[in-house]
């Protein structure tokens, strides 16, 4: 059975910067409001969600491993 992570973006947080479509771009685009959305619900474990994640300026990105329901990113006392 090959993992997965489930990802989603916080629109409402969301600003708009593009940093996550830059630094993962075949899992991250913006919307014609400049809202990120991820281009798939569920993704194969890649480091550049991550980091896209970890760059977001606002932590409008949630990164959960959907086998476990633990939240990679972000950190739960992070998220504010």
């Amino acid at each position: 059975m090959t993992e997965d992570w489930q990802l989603d973006v916080e629109s409402r947080l969301c600003i708009g910067s593009g940093v996550c479509a830059s630094a993962a771009p075949h899992h991250f685009t913006l919307d014609s409001t400049r809202r990120s959305r991820p281009t798939a619900a569920h993704v194969t474990p890649d480091d550049r969600v991550l980091n896209a994640a970890f760059t977001c300026p606002v932590e409008a990105i949630s990164v959960v491993e959907r086998s476990t329901g633990l939240t990679l990113f972000p950190e739960e006392e992070e998220r504010q």
